[in-house]
């Protein structure tokens, strides 16, 4: 704590009994005042005042500096200028005592000052390393960020907190808020660019798309089903890489092509459906004339081959079967038909037989080829292969017949 006041203002100066006041102080001692107002207690009284009050100041000053509540420059000044008015000040009390404190606040005050300062300049480097840090992370979101939501929220985040931020000198914030200020307008322009660009795809899309459904609608009625299908895989494609257009009208022009794609494979579907089950009733009758074929008797050649015959020629008029099962019925029925050819026969002719053997074998080979091309789908070499087929056995059953006739 300060000092209290000095209440003995008769140990530091003396009245003349012509009034002249004196201060006693450790250099000597100098006229203060004069006093012709009263008794000379009246004189220590009022000079001993003036000096409570300076004390009083010179207290607060110390009781301010020392809890830290006043700026320490300020105080320093005011104890020097205090100091400086002591070898003229007119007050009766301990001035030398007076001067020592003072010296000691202005010391004390120094210390302080440099304190203070080191902290602002610390605090002020804090600061600006915050503002330096936020600029950058502006810049490099400007620059090279594409998530434009976040970092556009970011960047509002990033203002929010500068505004919180203060202490820079004037020179340096200026400079670090336009780098900011820079960095988002950076931003914005690549964004604007982005949507614009966006929106330019998005209507080429839209109008891609548009086109595509036409094309799909037009295509949804046909019941050429394999070429189509293949038309509307096409159109899928060109569909995914047309790009999107705004998602509500993205959303309504797939609804779209999508009800003319289903409309198609829903009609090939039920038309497959129809054909398979028209194949299986086909594979079931030539089940029945194969096991019709299969209790041919070969003791009567002749008897034998005609049977076949007619075999063959409503086998040839049920149809086709579901592919799985065409390739073993075929086998089945041409082991019955090698099984008559090579029955045993007597009086025949060595050279008519191979020959019509011949005839035979060629009219197999082109039922395989005609089998192997409807299991691919070639539908007209099946056919080609078909009428060969025919032909050769044309010729093979009147090679046959020649020899039962030669007999």
């Amino acid at each position: 704590m300060a000092a209290p006041p000095a209440s003995d203002p008769h140990r530091f100066g003396r009245v003349d009994p012509d009034g002249t006041v004196w201060l006693i102080t450790g250099s000597g001692e100098r006229v203060i005042g004069s006093w012709q107002a009263g008794d000379p207690e009246a004189a220590y009284a009022h000079f001993g005042r003036r000096f409570d009050d300076m004390a009083t100041e010179v207290a607060l000053m110390e009781s301010r500096l020392e809890s830290g509540t006043g700026d320490a420059r300020k105080i320093r000044a005011a104890a020097q200028a205090l100091a400086e008015t002591l070898p003229t000040a007119h007050v009766l009390g301990d001035v030398d005592a007076i001067a020592g404190r003072l010296t000691a606040i202005i010391t004390q005050a120094d210390e302080a000052a440099h304190a203070d300062k080191a902290k602002r300049e610390e605090f002020r480097a804090a600061q600006t390393a915050r503002k330096e840090a936020l600029a950058a992370e502006a810049e490099d979101l400007a620059a090279n960020s594409t998530q434009w939501k976040s970092a556009g929220d970011r960047l509002r985040d990033i203002l929010e907190e500068w505004r919180t931020i203060t202490g820079l000198d004037r020179k340096t914030d200026d400079a670090l808020w336009k780098r900011y200020s820079a960095a988002r307008e950076q931003f914005n322009r690549r964004r604007g660019s982005h949507f614009a660009e966006l929106d330019r795809d998005r209507a080429g899309a839209r109008q891609a798309k548009e086109a595509l459904c036409e094309r799909a609608e037009a295509l949804s009625d046909s019941t050429d089903w394999g070429p189509t299908g293949a038309a509307f895989r096409d159109l899928l494609s060109e569909w995914k890489a047309a790009g999107r257009a705004a998602k509500d009208i993205d959303d309504a022009l797939w609804q779209r092509f999508k009800a003319a794609q289903d409309k198609f494979f829903g009609a090939r579907n039920a038309a497959n459906a129809e054909r398979d089950a028209e194949f299986r009733a086909n594979a079931e009758a030539k089940e029945a004339l194969l096991a019709e074929a299969e209790k041919i008797d070969t003791s009567d050649l002749d008897a034998a081959r005609a049977s076949l015959r007619v075999i063959g020629d409503k086998w040839d008029a049920i149809g086709k079967v579901p592919r799985e099962r065409a390739a073993d019925l075929e086998r089945r029925l041409r082991a019955i038909e090698k099984k008559v050819r090579e029955a045993p026969t007597r009086g025949v002719d060595p050279e008519a037989q191979a020959r019509a053997d011949q005839f035979r074998a060629r009219a197999e080979q082109y039922e395989r080829q005609a089998e192997k091309a409807a299991a691919a789908g070639r539908d007209k070499d099946a056919a080609d292969a078909r009428a060969n087929a025919e032909q050769w056995r044309q010729w093979a059953d009147a090679a046959a017949e020649a020899l039962g006739k030669g007999r």
